[in-house]
């Protein structure tokens, strides 16, 4: 594929993604928690931040096999 069409086909996933978020939002109306994480490396140790217990797990779960897999 020559590039200008990877990149319309970039932009047309995108533009997507902010409407079906867009749909999302007016289609409910409860209130909902939202869980969020944030997972690193400092050198060769994991971290993670989050603000509920199970992310934190999840969030260094998939950094240790981030890391499994780049050290290869």
């Amino acid at each position: 594929m020559p590039n200008e069409q990877l990149i319309s086909l970039g932009i047309t996933v995108i533009l997507i993604g902010f409407l079906l978020l867009v749909v999302g939002s007016f289609g409910s109306a409860e209130k909902s928690q939202v869980k969020v994480g944030v997972g690193g490396f400092i050198g060769p140790i994991p971290f993670g931040f989050a603000n509920d217990p199970r992310m934190l797990w999840v969030v260094l779960a998939l950094s240790v096999l981030l890391f499994v897999f780049m050290a290869r």
